[in-house]
């Protein structure tokens, strides 16, 4: 969900209740719940989040807005990310000079381009950043944290 003020991340999950809040001017992190989205706000679904990036109009969101499934590893599903959004935290480029603009909008191109390069999977429900030799040999106790946590 998107507002002028924040963006609002919302899971998938059945029940959950929870939604991410990110403030588009201080860009705290924090968590809110599903009834403070306010209903003026513009709704989208994502996949994931990539991450953000700081260019010369401010930081930018990047989120995951299409996937293909490209295989199993133990029943947990590997997802390949095939498309982006790449979302201003600003709500206007007045504040920039035209040779700022000209320098975001040839950055924005740059990553555009890297984005569109074959190489970005992910799963929701198994480790892909620790190889399978690496997880055997782990202690319980990181067996049982969160894909968050580890």
């Amino acid at each position: 969900h998107i507002t002028p003020e924040k963006f609002y991340v919302e899971a998938c999950d059945d029940g959950a209740d929870d939604v991410l809040a990110i403030d588009r001017v201080s860009t705290e992190v924090t968590l809110a719940v599903k009834k403070d989205v306010p209903p003026s706000a513009v709704t989208r679904p994502i996949y994931g989040i990539l991450g953000t990036i700081r260019l010369v109009a401010g930081t930018y969101l990047i989120v995951i807005t299409k996937k293909k499934k490209v295989g199993e590893i133990f029943s947990h599903a590997i997802w390949k990310a095939t498309d982006f959004d790449i979302l201003s935290y600003k709500k206007t480029m007045l504040h920039l000079t035209d040779i700022q603009l000209q320098d975001n909008k040839v950055f924005l191109s740059m990553l555009s381009h890297v984005l569109s390069v074959d190489g970005f999977y992910f799963s929701t429900t198994y480790d892909l950043t620790h190889t399978l030799q690496r997880l055997a040999n782990t202690s319980p106790e990181f067996q049982e944290m969160s894909l968050l946590e580890r």
